[in-house]
């Protein structure tokens, strides 16, 4: 078979495969797939062609090295006119690679389009997720097709990772530890707001290794991008054309959730979430917005509407934003701000600032709204419970130290400090910060 044959061959393949190859988990099952569509389009295709066809579909060149690759966040092909790509280190830059033609492009979109999950415009926009778990997003257009890549990161940054980037400080994660775990009797109800591309999904992803193993979670995305990995009793439902966030918001209540996870709130499942806050279910999520003023404001207008009255069941508002810092952009947080009661607008606390002028941190003031709410559903002091969030700032760095900074290493020594809180701090050396009375 030439070059120009198998082209075409491919092509039939690709187009038999279109939006079939989601359904499989198993790379054996994809590849039976795709021997059955060879033979479908061909009958008399031999081994040889079969095996060709299969390794070529695993590659999506001219882009393949780049879904694999660590630093490269985000990758832009802007049909045949040139490709960028988005790095932790870099930023935004041009790629040397482009697609020389449209009938090459074409290609690389029947092979992307075997894995779609949604779809929608009249069959002009795509949503795909690949087996490596990279997020794709394809739009047809007059110049050909436009594709937008959000690469997954098959070891999810933990929050010792955001340390060590400089994105916070230990005292900054003690803080958002406290929050998670609630000292067993209250989690916090947390927004954690930004602008695209900030971070914010990669925060809300970090946190996981604080939830307590006992806690339930239904976890509700436009598209499946965080790592749950640390929790056993979560449930991941993810939106499409005919069933929206709001739907899956309105259902979780009825999911026995202990914390319900809403990947990014912007319409009107924004009333379904504070009513489960109303109702007692804990609830996080991420929002667009520039501020913690912002997140009010957005809350309050079209098309959320939440009435100024209910917005104080959101304990804290956490803000991380994209700063230049020695001539490169780096992630920081922002702003932490706790939700303090309202008098003519809703008042907001902020705990925790970073000055853009000098490019300093404010030291994170001690909680007062949220710290007096634990400290009246366990009986501590506030005083003893500043005291605990000082100490979870040594055990991370302790962690550190000690080289344990992913996920699942600090979820499992969070799992063994809630079960025995002093065997805990012993093993690592820190006996001596002593213990809530728990």
């Amino acid at each position: 078979m030439n070059e120009s044959d198998f082209f075409n061959f491919r092509s039939a393949v690709f187009d038999e495969l279109s939006e079939k190859l989601s359904r499989f988990t198993e790379e054996a099952d994809r590849d039976a797939a795709i021997r059955g569509a060879v033979k479908s389009v061909n009958l008399a295709a031999t081994e040889e062609d079969i095996a060709a066809v299969i390794k070529d579909s695993k590659v999506f060149d001219p882009i393949d090295k780049y879904l694999y690759d660590p630093d490269v966040e985000d990758i832009m092909v802007n049909n045949t006119a040139n490709i960028f790509l988005y790095t932790g280190t870099r930023g935004q830059m041009k790629a040397p690679e482009k697609i020389a033609t449209r009938k090459e492009l074409g290609m690389l979109v029947k092979k992307l389009k075997m894995y779609v999950t949604n779809e929608g415009a009249g069959n002009r926009i795509f949503d795909i997720h690949l087996p490596m778990g990279s997020r794709v997003n394809v739009v047809d257009s007059p110049l050909g097709a436009d594709i937008t890549i959000r690469n997954f990161k098959p070891q999810a940054l933990s929050i010792i990772d955001l340390i060590n980037k400089g994105e916070l400080n230990y005292a900054v994660a003690a803080r958002l530890w406290l929050y998670v775990d609630g000292l067993k009797v209250r989690p916090a109800n947390l927004m954690i707001g930004g602008m695209p591309a900030s971070g914010k999904t990669t925060l809300l992803n970090a946190i996981f290794s604080f939830f307590r193993p006992e806690e339930r979670i239904v976890l509700i995305e436009e598209t499946y991008e965080l790592n749950t990995e640390t929790q056993d009793n979560c449930v991941r439902l993810e939106t499409s054309t005919a069933l929206d966030t709001q739907a899956l918001v309105k259902n979780s209540l009825r999911m026995r959730p202990d914390i319900i996870m809403i990947g990014e709130v912007r319409g009107e499942e924004a009333k379904d979430m504070m009513t489960a806050m109303n109702i007692g279910k804990i609830s996080m999520a991420t929002i667009h917005a520039s501020n913690a003023r912002d997140v009010i404001t957005r809350l309050q207008h079209t098309p959320m509407n939440i009435e100024k009255d209910i917005i104080p069941l959101i304990d804290a508002i956490i803000m991380i934003s994209q700063v230049e810092e020695g001539g490169k952009m780096v992630r920081k947080i922002t702003q932490i701000s706790e939700i303090s009661g309202i008098e003519t607008q809703v008042l907001l606390s902020d705990l925790y600032l970073y000055d853009y002028k000098t490019h300093k941190n404010s030291n994170i003031l001690p909680s007062v709204t949220y710290r007096d709410l634990l400290s009246k559903l366990t009986g501590y002091p506030p005083s003893e419970i500043i005291i605990e969030e000082q100490r979870r700032a040594k055990i991370l760095e302790k962690l550190n130290q000690m080289g344990i900074h992913d996920l699942r290493g600090i979820n499992q020594f969070c799992r063994e400090y809630y079960y025995s809180p002093e065997a805990a701090l012993e093993k690592i050396g820190l006996k001596e910060l002593g213990t809530l009375p728990w």
